[in-house]
């Protein structure tokens, strides 16, 4: 169990929930209403939404594989992996702040199933972004 919170271990976990959220974009649309809400807005609006929506989801694996196959060489102190964990930290920072600053809490607040994707996100992002935070910490 102790393996587990080793920071190398932690990399690997945050990669594998990473791949596993950019796996749920594939279910996304049909589970938040998508073909609803997109059905009265012009064809290139819904494709340019899908197509947002793929590349948002492989960004997601591709930003997930790295720690998750990489971690030894994240933690390597060397440039390439400092500049991808501060690149990784910046990024996912930013997607937990986007959780308070940008989404309303009207999306949520009443529905308590949203009301508890919200918090688990929360909590997510929280993880992540502490984890490629403290291993930025660890290289410099």
């Amino acid at each position: 169990m102790s393996e587990l919170l080793t920071l190398e271990a932690q990399l690997r976990l945050v990669g594998a929930a990473l791949v596993a959220m950019g796996l749920v974009h594939a279910v996304l649309p049909r589970a938040i209403g998508w073909p609803g809400d997109l059905g009265g807005t012009t064809l290139l609006t819904r494709q340019v939404s899908y197509a947002h929506l793929f590349f948002i989801g492989l960004t997601c694996v591709l930003l997930g594989l790295l720690p998750l196959c990489l971690a030894p060489d994240l933690l390597a102190a060397g440039r390439l992996g400092s500049a991808l964990l501060a690149g990784q930290t910046l990024f996912w920072g930013l997607r937990w702040l986007f959780e308070f600053a940008v989404f309303s809490p009207k999306l949520w607040r009443g529905d308590p199933l949203r009301t508890a994707a919200h918090l688990g996100l929360s909590a997510l992002w929280t993880w992540v972004t502490a984890v490629f935070a403290t291993a930025l910490w660890h290289t410099l």
